[in-house]
């Protein structure tokens, strides 16, 4: 299968005078080794579903298509989409391999969209700036997405897979925790985008969990409880918890076993499972 180079990918944005939206993030994969590389890390074999956002030009796609993959092939941009069925026709790929639709993944009923196969993967080189909202969306609304290889921005890989006490580790990082079992699985050099970004993405691979890891009363009330640790944090937990537990803040601490003058930062998702359970004990 004829892949796109640098040349070609070029070629095609002057031909068709599209220029590359910031606004969208657009960095287009343009180096056939680095895509069949996504594509194997992703380990898609002949027949598997994948979801693909973001699909650009087509390099992450018709590596995908080489492998046998049945792609759904999701493009908010309609220019890029109807530009990408055509250079799919022109590189052989067989008709039926690869469904394009124009769709905004921050919108995109997704239960509805995937609703032809129980089990689907998502290989995708997700836009900059919209890559943690799309990666979260998919774990918290479409179950039946099991495995997700993407390539982000490199920072924005780190803070996916962060550990606490990580300089990358926040409120996302324990939002993936509690979804997917997630893995750094290597670095893309700026080299293989056109246009060139001015930073190093790296490549995130997600495991969808069968359950969470930890019990919790509220699923919504363990992540306000999150989401209010981290929104101030230098502060200690007694304070950067009170707008979600008030006065009780110290006590419920204590009794998770928290230290109350501890930082977001330190807590692992068992511990924040922990002062969940006690918020809802003291209510």
């Amino acid at each position: 299968m004829e892949m796109l180079t640098p040349a070609t990918v070029r070629g095609l944005l002057d031909e068709h005078g599209i220029h590359p939206k910031k606004s969208l993030g657009q960095h287009f994969l343009a180096d056939p080794n680095t895509a069949r590389r996504v594509a194997a890390l992703a380990e898609v074999e002949r027949g598997d579903r994948v979801l693909e956002v973001g699909p650009g030009l087509g390099s992450l796609t018709l590596a995908l298509a080489e492998r046998g993959a049945r792609v759904l092939a999701v493009e908010v941009d309609p220019r890029l989409a109807s530009l990408l069925e055509s250079v799919l026709a022109g590189a052989g790929v067989v008709p039926g391999t690869v469904d394009v639709r124009v769709a905004d993944a921050m919108t995109v009923d997704w239960p509805g969209v995937l609703a032809g196969a129980s089990t689907w993967s998502c290989v995708s080189n997700l836009p900059y700036n919209v890559a943690v909202p799309v990666v979260i969306r998919l774990l918290e609304s479409a179950p039946a997405v099991s495995r997700i290889v993407v390539m982000v921005q490199r920072e924005v890989g780190e803070r996916l897979a962060a550990a606490p006490g990580h300089r990358e580790y926040g409120a996302v990082s324990v939002k993936v925790a509690y979804h997917a079992e997630v893995s750094l699985l290597g670095t893309v050099p700026p080299s293989v985008f056109v246009p060139r970004p001015k930073v190093e993405s790296a490549l995130v691979g997600l495991r969808r969990r069968a359950a969470p890891p930890v019990s919790v009363p509220s699923e919504a009330a363990l992540f306000e409880l999150v989401r209010s640790g981290f929104a101030q944090r230098r502060k200690m937990l007694r304070r950067s918890l009170q707008p979600v537990l008030g006065t009780h803040a110290t006590d419920v601490l204590a009794a998770a076993h928290v230290p109350p003058t501890a930082r977001a930062e330190s807590l692992g998702l068992d511990d924040w499972a922990a002062v969940a359970r006690s918020a809802a004990a003291a209510a």
